[in-house]
């Protein structure tokens, strides 16, 4: 679970980013100024900056759930923000579980509000959930990879409750149905949060390292190479648990050498980079 944090704390920026400016947010005569300021954040590549307005996005979206608690696009907003500010700017363990109770209701209402069929998809049979994701089409694409998301950021700080652990084939069924309808949404980064889970275990605890590989691959190919988280990712948690130094030193100084002022990847690109330079740095101590 602590490599699956890792990752989700990189790759988290992104999803927050791309709902934050959301147009449900403002009212229609303003969502050209929402969608001006997503830009303007996505392009940014100060992390302390994002992290000294998270907290304004939160109360700020907490109150317009407040006035609309059943708006599907608050909902998701909501959750994705609590979930962003648990993984990125809070280290004390009661808070952090605070936020990201209230991310995975968040997440839950949302996907509730959007559709009835997701309403009880904590609670039914297994099989239930596969019914109801195998019924989910485009439209439903951006509920089902934040309740994907949250779900995995509440099991990341309730990793000591048994009952908690045992909802991860859930959050990962979801997952795979978004990858399933549209593969490279938000840049592929459903198929880094799946290639995370495949490498949480070693082959011989049974960990699906291949499995993972695949996962990684697909997600540079599919935001042709453009999305340099995938590759610091990648270098991460496989090569780090397959002992590939070679493979390791290369995807991260591909990373290190790539231009990331790209186009709305400006900030991920920029903590990918930031991150691989900290992994380049140990590279000689892990292997």
């Amino acid at each position: 679970m602590q490599l699956l944090q890792q990752l989700r704390r990189l790759t988290v920026v992104a999803t927050v980013l791309a709902v934050s400016g959301c147009a449900s947010l403002i009212e229609s005569k303003t969502a050209q100024m929402a969608d001006d300021l997503s830009s303007a954040v996505y392009n940014n590549n100060d992390l302390e900056t994002v992290a000294t307005a998270m907290p304004t996005f939160i109360i700020m979206v907490d109150g317009f759930i407040e006035g609309s608690p059943d708006s599907a696009g608050l909902l998701r907003t909501g959750a994705s923000l609590n979930d962003a500010m648990a993984a990125n700017f809070v280290t004390d363990p009661e808070r952090k579980k605070r936020l990201s109770d209230k991310g995975r209701n968040y997440a839950f209402r949302a996907a509730c509000a959007h559709d009835k069929r997701y309403c009880e998809v904590l609670d039914q049979p297994f099989d239930q959930l596969e019914l109801a994701l195998d019924q989910a089409d485009e439209g439903d694409i951006a509920y089902l990879y934040t309740l994907g998301v949250s779900w995995l950021g509440w099991l990341q700080v309730n990793t000591n409750d048994w009952n908690a652990v045992a909802q991860l084939p859930r959050a990962k069924a979801v997952l795979e149905r978004v990858v399933e309808l549209d593969a490279g949404y938000d840049y592929g980064n459903a198929q880094l949060y799946l290639g995370g889970i495949a490498s949480l275990l070693p082959p011989a605890l049974g960990g699906k390292p291949d499995e993972a590989k695949a996962y990684f691959e697909q997600a540079i190919e599919l935001s042709n190479g453009e999305n340099l988280m995938a590759k610091v990712v990648y270098a991460q948690m496989y090569a780090r648990l397959m002992f590939d130094q070679e493979l390791h030193h290369q995807l991260l100084t591909e990373a290190l050498a790539a231009d990331p002022n790209v186009d709305g990847l400006i900030l991920v690109n920029t903590v990918a980079q930031n991150m691989a330079q900290e992994l380049l740095a140990s590279e000689a101590d892990y292997f």
